[in-house]
């Protein structure tokens, strides 16, 4: 899982893009029902890391298959300290085919909900734009 830390380690939302399957499956950590598709993901992710100040890893797990990972990371948003952790599955080719991200304590993630909330209408559009764009690439 180590691309997928330096890429957000980094800021390099173009590597952790080329990271997510197509049929990436996100759960995010103040929204009932999961995203679908590597698109809306890129986008909530590009959105995340604007949102996120100070972030780093702090620690990392993985299955003995190494398709299982969790990176559990301190971030602030605003003046609400947050830990979290990203549980990462991986398909069968290596890619990232879902991402589960949860959060605590409570005054983080509502912070989290109202500044990703905020951001939304633009995070439709850039997913909008995003899928198009790859529809377009494939001929579509």
């Amino acid at each position: 899982m180590r691309a997928f830390r330096e890429a957000v380690e980094a800021g390099d939302l173009d590597g952790v893009e080329a990271l997510l399957a197509e049929d990436v499956v996100f759960t995010s950590p103040v929204v009932f029902k999961p995203y679908e598709g590597k698109a809306i993901t890129a986008a909530i992710l590009g959105a995340v890391v604007k949102v996120f100040e100070d972030f780093r890893y702090v620690s990392e797990l993985s299955s003995e298959d190494g398709r299982d990972h969790a990176l559990v990371f301190a971030t602030r948003v605003g003046e609400r300290a947050l830990d979290g952790c990203d549980f990462i599955h991986l398909d069968e080719s290596g890619l990232i085919d879902r991402l589960m991200v949860m959060v605590r304590p409570l005054s983080g993630a509502q912070a989290l909900a109202a500044a990703m909330g905020a951001r939304f209408e633009q995070i439709a559009k850039e997913a909008e734009a995003r899928a198009a764009s790859a529809s377009s690439a494939q001929g579509f």
